[in-house]
């Protein structure tokens, strides 16, 4: 990745950067000495060092905001990683519409707004980083994650879709597909369900949120301003690229 003086300028935008993956993410990107912000849902939380908005990305108007008030302190969102999302697990049959709109609307719907909303600025800038954070579900497939496999799935076509209409003006969009992640969400799994999972890849452990931050902010670098439409699986070799 580019040394910290180089980017010192970039403004970066995380969403739900408050914890987990998206707070690995901006702390690896503060390392490196970007301006960076992110979202959650109370304004707060965020990694010492970030900007924290309050934003929903179910909600356009409040998403707005949130970037106006990034704009305000730092300028234009140059990055975007769009990375929040929730989960609504349940088997197909016993599946709710709600539970399958909700999810929809969280992680496809509120990225597509959250790169509408970037955009802006990155075409003025003829520059930009668009960061989408999928899932290894998305590509492999998974019981009682329809809604989620299927929203973390059209975000390769969204990447590539964006590729095809901003290329030209320097803006790449791409992909990371992480596997399972040690994070509290997976920590609270039965132990026979963690065995399980841990069967099934081949790199023999669960994937670190450092994994994940550092594939993303070296996408975001200028060592991979020739890469856009990609998606990287970064899961131990569960999804074998699918």
């Amino acid at each position: 990745m580019s040394n910290a003086s180089e980017n010192s300028t970039r403004t970066v935008l995380v969403t739900g950067g408050n914890r987990g993956i998206g707070r690995a993410i901006a702390e690896r990107f503060l390392e490196a000495g970007y301006h960076v912000a992110v979202t959650s849902r109370s304004g707060e939380g965020g990694p010492e060092g970030a900007l924290t908005v309050k934003a929903d990305v179910t909600d356009t108007a409040s998403l707005d905001t949130a970037f106006s008030q990034v704009e305000a302190e730092f300028g234009h969102v140059e990055i975007l990683v769009a990375n929040a999302g929730i989960t609504r697990d349940m088997l197909l049959l016993r599946m709710t519409e709600e539970d399958f709109s909700e999810v929809i609307n969280t992680n496809l719907t509120g990225i597509f707004r959250s790169v509408k909303r970037a955009t802006k600025g990155m075409l003025r800038a003829k520059f930009g980083r668009i960061i989408l954070i999928s899932s290894v579900v998305g590509l492999y497939g998974s019981p009682g994650q329809v809604n989620y496999a299927t929203a973390k799935a059209g975000l390769v076509g969204m990447a590539r879709s964006i590729t095809r209409e901003l290329g030209s003006r320097g803006i790449t969009a791409n992909v990371v597909a992480p596997g399972f992640i040690e994070t509290d969400m997976t920590a609270a799994l039965p132990e026979e369900t963690q065995k399980e999972y841990l069967s099934a890849i081949p790199a023999g452990r669960f994937g670190e949120v450092a994994d994940i931050a550092n594939t993303v902010s070296w996408l975001a670098s200028d060592e991979a301003s020739y890469i856009s439409g990609a998606v990287i699986p970064v899961d131990g070799g569960l999804g074998m690229g699918h």
